[in-house]
C-alpha cells in the first residue's frame, strides 16, 4: 500500500471518529473538550455505529459488520420490507480489582444502523453468520418472474 493510500485511509478514519463524536455528544447535549476531541460523559453511555461493508453481485447483496468483542445475543438483525435493521449493545469491560484504565478508546455502548435494500430480496432465504468479530448478512435477491407463455388449446 503506498504511502499516500495510508494517510487516506488514516485520514478517513479519523474523521469517521470524529463524526461518531459528534454525534455521541449531540445525543447526551455535551461539549467536546480541547484536549483530544474527547467529551466530558463521565460514565454515560456511549452511541457508537459499527463499520459496513455492502458488496452486490449479481446473485445477492452482503453486508459485514465489525462487531468484535460481541457475542451473537448481543447482535438483532431484522428485515422489514426494503428495510434491515442491525442492532445492539456492547458492554465496556469493566475494571477488575488492582486495574485502572489510563486510556478507553475502543468504542462500546448501543448501536442501529438501518439500510435500505432498492432491490427486491428473498426474504425466506436471507442468513447471517459471525465468525472473528465480523457479522455477515446474505440477502438473496429475487429471482425475476418471467413472463409465462400460456398455450391456446383447441377444442
Amino acid at each position: 500500500m503506498s504511502l499516500m493510500m495510508r494517510h487516506q485511509l488514516d485520514d478517513m478514519q479519523a474523521l469517521r471518529n470524529r463524526m461518531n463524536r459528534l454525534f455521541e455528544e449531540a445525543g447526551r447535549g455535551q461539549q467536546t473538550s480541547a484536549r483530544d476531541g474527547e467529551g466530558s460523559a463521565g460514565n454515560a453511555p456511549r452511541l457508537w455505529a459499527p463499520v459496513v461493508d455492502v458488496v452486490e453481485t449479481e446473485t445477492e447483496i452482503v453486508l459485514h459488520a465489525e462487531l468484535p468483542g460481541m457475542r451473537k445475543e448481543e447482535i438483532d438483525i431484522q428485515l422489514s420490507g426494503d428495510t434491515l435493521t442491525l442492532r445492539g449493545e456492547r458492554q465496556l469491560q469493566s475494571a477488575t480489582r488492582g486495574e485502572n484504565f489510563h486510556r478507553i478508546e475502543r468504542q462500546y455502548g448501543a448501536f442501529q444502523r438501518t439500510f435500505g435494500i432498492e432491490t427486491p430480496i428473498d426474504a425466506a432465504n436471507v442468513s447471517a453468520s459471525y465468525e472473528h468479530g465480523v457479522l455477515t448478512v446474505r440477502l438473496p435477491k429475487q429471482q425475476e418472474q418471467k413472463p409465462r407463455q400460456i398455450e391456446i388449446q383447441v377444442k
